[in-house]
């Protein structure tokens, strides 16, 4: 990859960073810390404003990959004894939940949306087929990719990954919500000392076991060099300063 398409054109300001992104939020994401609801309208209304805005303005096409982790982990149940595939199938479920929020959302906001499930459930959302994704993608709709890869024992981390490959994505954003603004030395909010990187090689991550994404995720974008820009989502404007190409977070390549 180019470092004029990691950096954009800068004197075309109406056009992207990257023309096709995936976004990936983890489920807590939607939820609010002020609140006892697994889902927040309030917020998943401000990030859906905020997609809905940028990838009009900026002429981005997105897929977002969404977590489960606010209704449902599936390592939380197989801790306690259940089967761990039918606890990930349970968390596959919750991200279809997530995933209808924010096209809910998201259509409020005037973006057109697709959810697309690697589990099928017909009455709910279309199956998750990669040239039906690529063409609503063409259209303008922003694809919402619900249940991971439809089978257990992977975070949602890794199918970003897959379908970022498989859809021709520029760049994973990965969208953090626990103030944690990009990839450190160590855990910033245990270690105050902890240096942010700007830009980090993936073998680094790898080495020193920083745990931003699940290391098969990481993995797998090394070998198919699908850069990763990890940065805060929970910051109003951080969506949009991202996909226009300004310095926030870190970028993994």
């Amino acid at each position: 990859m180019s470092e004029q398409s990691l950096q954009g054109d800068p004197a075309s300001p109406s056009v992207g960073r990257w023309r096709r992104v995936v976004l990936k939020i983890s489920g807590e994401a939607l939820a609010s810390a002020a609140s006892d609801e697994t889902i927040d309208a309030a917020t998943v209304g401000r990030l859906a404003k905020e997609i809905a805005t940028s990838c009009s303005e900026l002429g981005t096409e997105m897929a977002v990959v969404v977590g489960g982790g606010n209704i449902w982990r599936g390592t939380t149940g197989a801790g306690e004894g259940m089967d761990r595939a039918a606890s990930d199938t349970m968390g596959m479920l919750g991200t279809v939940i997530n995933a209808l929020a924010l096209q809910d959302a998201l259509e409020r906001a005037g973006q057109p949306t697709r959810v697309l499930s690697a589990v099928q459930m017909a009455q709910v959302c279309e199956p998750y087929i990669r040239r039906r994704a690529l063409r609503h993608l063409e259209k303008g709709r922003v694809v919402i990719l619900a249940a991971g890869m439809g089978s257990p024992y992977f975070t949602t981390d890794t199918p970003a990954a897959l379908r970022a490959a498989e859809i021709e994505a520029e760049v994973i954003m990965k969208g953090t919500h626990s103030g944690v603004d990009g990839v450190y030395s160590a855990d910033p909010r245990v270690e105050p000392d902890a240096v942010r990187y700007e830009r980090i090689g993936f073998m680094d991550v790898i080495s020193q076991d920083l745990r931003v994404m699940d290391m098969t995720a990481i993995a797998f974008c090394r070998d198919n060099q699908i850069p990763i820009l990890v940065f805060d989502i929970m910051q109003p404007g951080n969506v949009r300063a991202a996909l226009a190409g300004e310095q926030i977070g870190t970028l993994i390549s």
